[in-house]
């Protein structure tokens, strides 16, 4: 993590005047606590445990941003907060060093009952949020868990009964364990909602209304995001109370060490150019509207040399931790996302941004954007558009507050390059890595069918040495069998059952002259469905003992008739003679299948 270097501050407490929470949000627009630069303030000062203070210069953390000195002061004295600030700026520290500080001043959370709760629209985000505030709580004894979807549940259910002081959560599990019965909120004292526009936009306002709800109601409400619009007033005006609103940017402002460019492509070049792009030195976001549009550039991308990774709501959890872990690390330097899966994933070294499918509303454009430039950085934020979306995409800007620079450009063209530093692929495809099982994901909870728990790369009807049933295998695959070269329904020589064969160059249906049963045929070199030498078809059996479909002997077909003209189900008699169905003598009269007809009282 990067040194913060802000010359900023916050105006203290006693200059801030929190106005009524109705008039926060009166026209969609909170009133906001502006902050003054007065002098250079640290950690300490905004009144940070020693402990937490030397955590953070581990970390070479010295100076805090903007919105940590504007918002910090009154978090850490219990007061409702709404903080907005643009995207980079950090706010995932400005909750979470107050939530920190203000746990490591009581006794441990007691089993089932955590005592803090971090609320965040996706599962990379809570996990982003997790891994930054991990190391410092351990610093002050303070012990933090995930409860996020496409994992297992045993882990973090086992953490809740252990006891744990704050859950960064996504809506969805939470609500699943608290339906489980093994999470309870009766001890919440502070809620933090990040990202709250966006848990908005994806449809999370019910269950985050009936999870804040579900708190104390005299439990502090922290909401951070990088727009505080209506979609947030419900929230506000009923959960948070007397809240102060701290703004460090307007919600259109785009940061000043950011380039746009609006690139205007004719649609058969969409592709050429995007792979020129992407192909260039440094790490690139890709953004797609869809998650097909996602999968289907991979896999182009890989067939003219470029290695990408995707990542959207489709994929497995493992896979796209993995695919983000590779991304973080330099391993792969081009990743391609959907809107909801990039939402606030903070990743270092993103020099260009590239809107492959140019998004549809101002905000996503900013939060897209907001993927580079951040903490100081500098970046570049490009966007394809065809002829078609030329006006919608510069009404869109507009109300970004973004004002692109405009070039036509075509596959090959040199402005790309000198623009952005685009370059040819290599043309030498990538081999793709399989990507796992999705219902390996799971554990613990309602499984699908075939799922197993984290106990090997096993595939279906796979089980343990103990308790095994039908179909049971160790190790090996589906339809393995023991070695010795059989196939598909052997059994060992002994214990054989039905469908077993000796050993032999045997048909189906062949067996043994004694002991034969259904399907048995006289020995000899014949196949399925063989008959003797007489010519008989589909339904011929001897004399005696015939039933279903059995018909008298001779060169006749399966549904032959006697010559004369009789119709479905007459016997023995005409149509022309004026006799119905069952108009025969009672010996002639036989019921479906050849047998006499049942006796009737």
């Amino acid at each position: 993590m990067t040194t913060f270097a802000e010359s900023s501050t916050s105006p203290s407490a006693s200059d801030r005047t929190a106005p009524p929470a109705d008039e926060l949000v009166a026209a969609g627009q909170p009133a906001t606590v502006e902050p003054t630069a007065v002098d250079t303030v640290d950690f300490a000062s905004l009144g940070l445990p020693d402990a937490l203070v030397r955590a953070l210069a581990r970390q070479g953390i010295t100076t805090p941003f903007e919105i940590q000195r504007a918002t910090m002061p009154d978090a850490l004295a219990g007061r409702d907060v709404l903080g907005r600030g643009q995207t980079g700026s950090g706010k995932t520290l400005a909750f979470g060093l107050p939530l920190l500080a203000r746990m490591a001043e009581r006794n441990r959370a007691r089993p089932l009952y955590p005592r803090a709760l971090v609320l965040v629209p996706t599962r990379e985000l809570a996990m982003q949020v997790n891994d930054a505030l991990v190391p410092l709580g351990k610093a002050v004894g303070v012990f933090l868990k995930t409860a996020v979807g496409g994992v297992p549940y045993d882990r973090q259910i086992d953490a809740l009964r252990r006891g744990v002081e704050i859950v960064v959560a996504t809506p969805g599990r939470l609500g699943d364990l608290i339906n489980r019965g093994v999470c309870r909120l009766d001890d919440i004292e502070i809620t933090v909602l990040d990202e709250a526009d966006q848990m908005a936009d994806m449809g999370f306002l019910p269950e985050v209304t009936e999870l804040l709800a579900k708190t104390p109601a005299d439990s502090q409400r922290l909401l951070f995001s990088a727009t505080l619009d209506r979609d947030v007033d419900a929230l506000v005006k009923r959960f948070l109370t007397d809240p102060v609103t701290h703004s460090t940017a307007p919600s259109t402002a785009s940061v000043s060490t950011m380039d746009h460019h609006m690139l205007l492509i004719p649609p058969h070049d969409k592709f050429p150019v995007a792979a020129s792009i992407a192909a260039r030195e440094g790490r690139t976001m890709v953004f797609a509207r869809t998650q097909l549009g996602v999968d289907r550039l991979v896999e182009q991308l890989a067939a003219v040399g470029v290695r990408a990774g995707g990542l959207h709501g489709g994929k497995t959890q493992r896979m796209r931790t993995k695919t983000l872990a590779e991304f973080k690390e330099g391993r792969m330097n081009v990743l391609v996302a959907t809107d909801v899966a990039a939402r606030g994933i903070h990743v270092d070294g993103v020099s260009l941004v590239l809107h492959v499918d140019p998004p549809k509303d101002p905000k996503d454009y900013l939060h897209r954007a907001g993927r580079t430039a951040r903490a100081g950085e500098s970046g570049a934020v490009a966007t394809l558009v065809l002829p078609k979306q030329r006006r919608t995409t510069l009404a869109m800007l507009e109300k970004a507050g973004v004002a692109p620079a405009e070039t036509r450009v075509r596959a090959g063209d040199p402005a790309l390059t000198e623009l952005i530093g685009a370059r040819e692929p290599s043309g030498v495809p990538v081999r793709a890595e399989p990507e796992p099982r999705r219902h390996s994901d799971r554990s613990g909870g309602p499984r699908r069918f075939g799922d197993r728990s984290d106990r090997g790369d096993r595939r279906f009807g796979d089980r343990s040495g103990e308790g095994r049933s039908y179909g049971d295998r160790g190790p090996r695959g589906y339809g393995d069998r023991p070695t010795g070269g059989r196939g598909y329904g052997d059994r060992p020589t002994d214990s054989r059952s039905y469908g077993d064969r000796p050993q032999g160059d045997r048909r189906y249906g062949d067996r043994p002259a004694e002991g034969r049963s259904y399907g048995d045929r006289p020995q000899g070199d014949r196949r399925y469905g063989d008959r003797p030498t007489e010519s008989r078809s589909y339904g011929d059996r001897p004399t005696e003992n015939r039933s279903y479909g059995d018909r008298p002997q001779g060169d006749r077909r399966y549904g032959d008739r006697p010559t004369e003209s009789r119709s479905y189900g007459d016997r023995g008699g005409f149509r022309s003679e004026g006799r119905g169905r069952d108009d025969r003598p009672r010996d002639e009269r036989r019921g479906f299948g050849g047998r006499p007809p049942a006796r009737t009282h």
